[in-house]
């Protein structure tokens, strides 16, 4: 029971702490390498989750938990990140329909977006050089930029991933 509720805290933390689901996985990464899972596996959760439909963040929680504690993990770390957003978007849209005409909010919001955005960027790059071991080839770094120039000019970023995933397989 210990670990279930290790795991619930730690997903509470972080769905307190972050601002969207991609501004998660750099805290959830220095919350689970190490202790739940290791730097290769989470990294292996990263692009798994990147491939599949629907909200990386969520199955990134429930890969951890199920790596954890199996299913009844993957369940909690579900609860844990599903449960703080829902009360906190609550209590927000109660406050901004009574402020909903204030300048300063939508000046707040326009603040976070370049945070959010380097937060992003920084994860990325951890993320890449995690994955490379530490030792970033050039065939990393030519996969990264076509994917990069691929993005640029709007192809869809689940087939980004899914090419990059297979060219990853015969050239790295």
């Amino acid at each position: 029971m210990n670990t279930l509720l290790k795991l619930l805290w730690t997903f509470v933390k972080i769905n307190l702490l972050s601002t969207s689901g991609p501004a998660s996985v750099g805290l959830l990464h220095s919350e689970a390498v190490g202790t739940i899972m290791s730097e290769a596996d989470f990294v292996q959760a990263v692009g798994l989750s990147s491939v599949l439909p629907g909200s990386d963040a969520l199955q990134l929680a429930m890969f951890v938990g199920y790596a954890a504690a199996g299913v009844p993990g993957a369940l909690v770390a579900l609860v844990g990140s599903v449960l703080p957003p829902t009360l906190l978007m609550f209590g927000v849209v109660l406050v901004l329909h009574r402020l909903r005409r204030e300048a300063w909010v939508s000046s707040f919001v326009e603040g976070l977006t370049p945070a959010v955005t380097v937060l992003m960027v920084f994860v990325a790059w951890k993320v890449l050089i995690g994955g490379a071991n530490g030792n970033l080839g050039w065939q990393a770094v030519l996969l990264a930029l076509s994917s990069l120039i691929a993005l640029l000019l709007k192809a869809p970023a689940p087939l980004v991933l899914l090419v990059a995933g297979l060219l990853g397989v015969f050239i790295l």
